[in-house]
């Protein structure tokens, strides 16, 4: 069975659609059908309707995550990196924002990227078209999300450009939800935010970028504390974290060698200290390479976003001492190890007792109150203009 019907009964028996939930007549009214292409993939394989239709509807009713397009829907040659660009996201993951978007009758929300236009379904079920307004940066996606609206019932306005500039000639709204992670949060989405709204985005670098952050606004500013650890696009405004090794290791023979008592295991094996790194080591993404002879062996690659930057730290079980290896004009493992060892002198704190304010001059991560701010993340419309 592969229906609506059949994923509610999957959410249901997850606990992720508990039985008084409001969006449960969204869920099993809503054909997700309507929303997805006829090839896509899902867990590394491809779902093709024509060649097998009840296989391709099985996965349409799963709670999966389907990417709907890679490279920006580029042909980018048989060996390019295949990078996901957008997608219909996992309906458990989709209920956990909207339930901390926490959306009421009469409400108007704005969400930044439409992708298939399956959330802002919900949205229009929920609240009535008239109170939705979608935008997505991808004309093609744009135009694609709005005839899939349309034939699912819905007209919300579909609007095409850079959503984290805001709505133009709209809100301001009382909701606003993003669909792709941002590095930070866009004071525009603050302004067009109504006073005691709400604004829900995952956010994070490359470091760590698996949280919700979820801001109430006043007084013209957001703030909030960060909740799940959900797995989303990055914004296309700003370079994608992640790619093949042999793209970004170059230059091998000119690396700076050191050595450091702080464990590779210490940093990559803890989702906290990742995210508290995160916060002050900004534009670079990380990678473990597991050794596969049984050693337990390991190494960390820290790469900087625009290729110039990398490093690496060797993990060895037993030893105290690691073997280091730096290039470029940023010292990526140094940038880490301090951002660490500053975790660590705060106690090591989880996470959960972490909150961001944004303000017209930036955005502030703080530690268990507002009044106590641990570290600044530069923000993209806060940053001087080049000279």
């Amino acid at each position: 069975m592969s229906t609506p019907e059949r994923l509610v009964q999957i959410l249901a028996n997850k606990g992720s659609l508990p039985p008084a939930s409001p969006w449960a007549g969204a869920v099993a009214q809503v054909r997700r059908e309507h929303f997805l292409p006829d090839i896509f993939e899902a867990d590394n394989r491809t779902f093709d309707r024509s060649r097998d239709p009840k296989r391709w509807a099985w996965a349409v009713y799963a709670d999966l995550p389907l990417v709907t397009q890679i490279n920006q829907g580029q042909d980018l040659g048989e060996d390019a990196y295949e990078l996901p660009t957008s997608s219909s996201s996992m309906p458990t993951v989709m209920l956990q924002m909207l339930d901390l978007l926490d959306v009421h009758d009469g409400n108007t929300v704005f969400e930044a990227g439409a992708g298939t236009g399956y959330n802002a379904a919900w949205l229009c079920h929920r609240l009535g078209s008239g109170h939705v307004t979608t935008m997505d940066v991808d004309p093609g996606i744009t135009k694609q999300a709005e005839a899939n609206l349309n034939r699912a019932g819905f007209t919300p306005r579909v609007l095409c450009g850079n959503a984290e500039d805001g709505s133009p000639d709209g809100g301001p709204y009382n909701r606003m939800i993003a669909t792709f992670t941002v590095a930070d949060i866009p004071y525009a989405w603050v302004e067009q935010t109504t006073e005691s709204g709400r604004i829900v985005a995952p956010w994070g670098g490359g470091i760590h970028h698996y949280s919700h952050a979820v801001l109430d606004v006043h007084n013209g500013r957001a703030s909030g504390r960060f909740a799940g650890y959900p797995a989303f696009m990055r914004t296309r405004t700003q370079p994608a974290q992640g790619g093949r090794l042999r793209d970004f290791y170059h230059h091998q023979d000119e690396a700076t060698p050191s050595r450091t008592d702080v464990s590779p295991r210490d940093i990559s094996g803890d989702a906290d200290a990742l995210f508290w790194i995160d916060t002050a080591v900004r534009d670079a993404w990380h990678h473990v390479g597991e050794a596969d002879d049984g050693s337990e062996e390991a190494t960390l690659w820290l790469f900087s976003a625009d290729h110039a930057s990398w490093a690496t730290a060797e993990y060895v079980p037993g030893q105290t001492s690691y073997e280091v290896e730096q290039y470029g004009p940023r010292r990526l493992w140094d940038e880490a190890e301090a951002a660490y060892r500053k975790w660590v002198a705060h106690g090591r704190p989880e996470r959960d007792r972490a909150g961001l304010t944004v303000t017209r001059d930036g955005q502030h991560v703080w530690l268990d109150s507002e009044d106590n701010i641990i570290g600044t993340v530069p923000a993209t419309w806060a940053r001087p203009e080049p000279q």
